[in-house]
């Protein structure tokens, strides 16, 4: 089967994506049932602006090369929003920082509509420059490095 290499994963994958982050006990043992793109939408949105909400400075706060990055929404990709199977989901984010730039951010999540927890969010492109990409092998989806 052939390699294909992506920006960003794509709709339901027989299994979901190698991630790193652990999914919360009560994530996993939550009963699946069908979620709609509008609920990943919501369900992203609301993360961010918790986090907002929490932050003196009412930015989202992400960790980037050991750089603290304070960053407002500008838009969520509802064309990239995936459903990967197993309760879990991807949504990808456009966020724009005090001196300009934008940051293309990634995020895991899982768990039911109105419960989603985020499990993973990285820094996936700077001012339009990928720096990983997503490859599909065997019904995974991988990071790989940009080549």
């Amino acid at each position: 089967m052939p390699l294909l290499s992506e920006s960003h994963p794509t709709q339901v994958a027989p299994r979901v994506p190698q991630i790193t982050a652990p999914i919360s006990q009560s994530a996993q043992s939550t009963p699946t049932s069908e979620v709609s793109n509008a609920d990943i939408s919501a369900g992203i949105k609301r993360h961010i602006n918790s986090e907002r909400r929490r932050a003196a400075d009412k930015k989202f706060h992400i960790n980037y090369r050991g750089n603290d990055l304070a960053l407002d929404l500008i838009r969520v990709h509802d064309d990239r929003l995936s459903s990967l199977g197993g309760g879990k989901y991807f949504a990808c984010v456009d966020m724009k920082a005090a001196d300009g730039k934008i940051y293309d951010i990634d995020f895991f999540m899982a768990g039911q509509p109105g419960s989603m927890k985020v499990t993973e969010t990285s820094v996936h492109k700077i001012n339009g420059k990928p720096l990983y990409n997503w490859k599909e092998q065997n019904g995974v989806w991988k990071r790989v490095r940009v080549s």
